[in-house]
């Protein structure tokens, strides 16, 4: 069973890309209370939460494309109803 994600056995569950950007939109957050702190640590980690966003907007780009190719091929998901895959 998926935790987050939808699935047959989490009907009400979100969309990969959904879940990916309200990570991306945390890190944001976290990222502009430490932006103006010149501590080393912190902007080493500033530094590290800005590649990190760069890997989550590619994560996102191929989620939302694996969506429009299940939409394209399969028409729109239907909650509890598995389009690819086995149930």
């Amino acid at each position: 069973m998926t935790h987050f994600l939808s699935s047959d056995k989490n009907p009400s569950g979100f969309k990969l890309e959904d879940v990916l950007k309200k990570v991306r939109n945390d890190i944001l957050y976290r990222a502009t209370k430490i932006m103006d702190d010149e501590k080393p640590e912190a902007q080493h980690v500033l530094r590290n939460n800005m590649e990190i966003l760069g890997l989550l907007s590619e994560a996102i780009a191929l989620a939302e494309d694996s969506t429009q190719v299940l939409n394209r091929s399969f028409g729109a998901s239907q909650p509890g109803t598995p389009r690819i895959g086995k149930k």
